[in-house]
């Protein structure tokens, strides 16, 4: 079935045709190009219409450009536009129009990329549902996300993010949600906002794209709720609460177990118990709201309840792998938790949770005694006060259950200065060179979080200690 028509893409772009085609996907990149798909040529660090005769050399059904490229045939199916990022931010739109699916939104400080994968999983199983299989959630993943939507999808969930202010609020009236998601608001891109409640206004400002009659989905426990609230009221929005005090899905208390989180909540007054299949506080909180938006979409909330305990972390969001260092030993395994894209103070204080909660294996090792091992880099965007947010980490309650502390890059240094002698491991400016020593880091039976912001590098020591083992992902039960 096609997703775009030459027809349909030159409507809703203005563009130009050179030849019927039709197009059953939409592809920036030809690393990942299927047959079919519609190339788009977009210039970002290179330009895309260098490559858009390789595009066609994989299958592609066409490539949307502003001019013919080199080396094409001239009877190659073009679309062409005045501005490529125009073009494709036009198929968005038109996506949207066009379907019936109902849309949730989702935006925050933390949590977005992880509760988007929550919702893609409670929804698919009640009906099609489309999301991004990354975290596409800027200027041009947005509309790309939509322009991939098919015309008989039932739920949509859209990732929507911010590096500035007044970036959210064009992304949100594109998607056009029923449903609109506030994780939290925290210290992150700190350096191009005056303040914390700079950060809230913005991320508030998803609100201003919900359809008429939409509802909000809200944080109750930060201290910026009332922003976020007033920001509600004043679109004439339902809001829907999730936290402690005074919320309509209210956490009531959250077990840390091995590999999996037990959670007790009051649902509008009725006693509710679920699970993840994955540990840590902040996925608590990233479920709660996750079943206040399938109440919201109208999907089955109690099947919800069951089903989001299917989904695992990705890559670098908090991943657990074991790592078997030797087939003939069984007990020469290391447990490492990957949590390599993304980190800010909030996100980190919930990451080193997840490593305190974690048990070692011990007398498996050289060290008698299995470690909880950290190793830290930079986090990133936080303005004039990066340094000290670096330095307070040491104070952490967690930290008392943490062995040892590898820190990468010049403001995890004042980590590593901060840190009892005892906790301090290695110091490095950049991760590379933490990585070649990454066979000095584990011993059987430790287990190792990898955490920091992305670029500060540090997945470059998580690929380094994959290599030292063979990489298996964890069930709750700590099996394969």
């Amino acid at each position: 079935m096609a997703l775009w028509t030459s027809a349909e893409a030159a409507a809703a772009t203005g563009g130009t045709t050179t030849a019927d085609w039709r197009a059953t996907g939409v592809s920036i990149d030809t690393r990942t190009l299927q047959p079919g798909d519609l190339f788009v040529a977009l210039k970002d660090i290179r330009d895309g219409h260098d490559f858009v005769a390789q595009a066609f050399e994989k299958g592609a059904a066409a490539a949307l450009v502003s001019r013919r490229p080199d080396n094409v045939p001239d009877d190659a199916p073009l679309l062409i536009v005045e501005d490529v990022l125009t073009g494709l931010t036009a198929l968005g739109i038109a996506a949207r129009t066009r379907t019936a699916a109902r849309v949730v939104g989702i935006t925050g400080s933390v949590g977005k990329t992880s509760t988007k994968e929550m919702m893609r999983v409670v929804l698919s199983m009640q009906g099609k549902t489309h999301a991004a299989e990354a975290s596409y959630n800027n200027h041009w993943g947005v509309p790309l996300t939509l322009a991939r939507i098919p015309t008989d999808t039932d739920y949509a969930v859209i990732e929507i993010g911010m590096n500035a202010p007044g970036e959210i609020a064009p992304l949100s009236r594109m998607a056009r949600p029923h449903v609109a998601v506030i994780t939290t608001v925290a210290a992150a891109h700190l350096e191009a906002f005056d303040s914390i409640e700079g950060i809230a206004r913005e991320k508030a400002s998803i609100i201003d794209g919900l359809v008429s009659g939409g509802t909000a989905i809200l944080n109750a426990d930060i201290d910026t709720a009332g922003i976020l609230q007033s920001k509600a009221a004043k679109k004439e929005a339902k809001q829907m609460l999730f936290g402690h005090m005074g919320a309509d899905f209210r956490l009531l208390n959250v077990k840390l177990a091995e590999n999996a989180t037990v959670i007790q909540a009051d649902i509008h007054g009725e006693a509710t118990l679920f699970k993840l299949s994955s540990t840590g506080r902040h996925f608590a909180m990233n479920a709660l709201a996750v079943l206040a938006a399938t109440e919201a979409l109208g999907a089955d909330l109690a099947r919800a309840a069951i089903d989001i305990g299917l989904w695992r972390p990705p890559a670098g969001r908090g991943m657990r792998q074991r790592l078997v260092l030797d087939d003939i030993d069984e007990g020469a395994i290391v447990d490492l938790i990957d949590d390599a894209y993304n980190a800010n103070p909030t996100s980190l204080t919930a990451a080193l949770e997840v490593l305190a909660a974690a048990q070692p294996i011990h007398n498996v090792g050289r060290i008698a005694k299995g470690r909880r091992i950290a190793i830290l880099g930079d986090m990133l965007e936080l303005g004039d006060d990066g340094p000290d947010m670096h330095r307070a980490i040491a104070d952490d309650p967690s930290m008392e259950l943490i062995t040892r502390v590898h820190c990468v890059g010049a403001l995890m240094r004042h980590l590593w200065d901060a840190l009892p002698p005892e906790k301090r491991g290695e110091w490095v400016e950049n991760a590379t060179d933490l990585a070649q020593k990454a066979h000095r880091l584990a011993d059987p039976g430790d287990v190792i979080l990898v955490k920091g912001s992305k670029g500060s590098k540090v997945s470059l020591v998580v690929e380094a200690l994959q290599r030292l083992g063979h990489p298996k992902d964890i069930t709750e039960n700590g099996t394969e």
